[in-house]
């Protein structure tokens, strides 16, 4: 599991950190607001957990940037602030949880892998993704560019899937690796980059509009 922790306080960071890791999942931190919003542009994250009192962008308007930009994006709000207008400010900007502090490490845990379980619940019940006029039907491993069925290999299929299912948001070549390969990434092989080809010349070389675009020096991002 990758979570995004954005939280300016020290102390509470390190004591997230050092609960999370010893569960073996990856959390990845961001000090401020506006650095939490340029991580979450840059890769997809199976939680997003947000202070609220937060320099450069405060965690209810980072939330309602991610809300805006993936719906389905689970997001934990996890703050002193413990009125119940905080509370209703905090739903209202979409998030799916809200913790006070001071809190239970194990609480937190519990909350995120509950919200960590509901998207994956969300992502079962898209059939059918949608990025401009290209089509992938999940159930039927079918894929359509303005009407038309595109041939992909097994390989191809789940590039595009992970690609579609992350429209609108960079995914960096060790994502693909650690998601479509399920191997460490390495360095010194530019297998991504020969598929992602591929995966060009039939999606988007015989169509009018470019839909799978490099990020350069991040990696790629499907958008209409």
């Amino acid at each position: 599991m990758k979570l995004l922790l954005v939280e300016d306080e020290v102390v509470v960071t390190h004591f997230i950190q050092k609960g999370i890791e010893a569960e073996g999942y990856d959390l990845r931190v961001a000090y401020d607001g506006l650095m939490g919003q340029a991580m979450f542009d840059q890769q997809p994250f199976d939680v997003v957990i947000l202070d609220v009192n937060l320099p450069g962008l405060n965690g209810f308007e980072l939330c309602r940037y991610i809300k805006q930009h993936s719906p389905r994006q689970p997001v934990l709000l996890l703050t002193a602030l413990d009125g119940l207008q905080d509370k209703e400010n905090g739903f209202g900007a979409g998030a799916d949880d809200y913790l006070v502090k001071p809190f239970a490490f194990r609480e937190l845990l519990l909350r995120i892998r509950a919200l960590a379980r509901r998207g994956e619940a969300y992502a079962g019940l898209r059939h059918v993704l949608r990025v401009a006029d290209l089509e992938l039907d999940i159930n039927a491993r079918t894929v359509r560019r303005a009407g038309q069925p595109i041939e992909l290999t097994t390989r191809e299929y789940s590039l595009l899937e992970y690609l579609m299912t992350n429209q609108n948001r960079t995914v960096s070549r060790v994502d693909i690796a650690e998601k479509v390969w399920n191997l460490n990434f390495d360095t010194n092989t530019n297998i991504i980059d020969v598929y992602v080809n591929y995966l060009r010349n039939k999606i988007d070389k015989p169509f009018g509009h470019k839909l799978l675009h490099t990020i350069v020096g991040t990696g790629y991002m499907m958008r209409g």
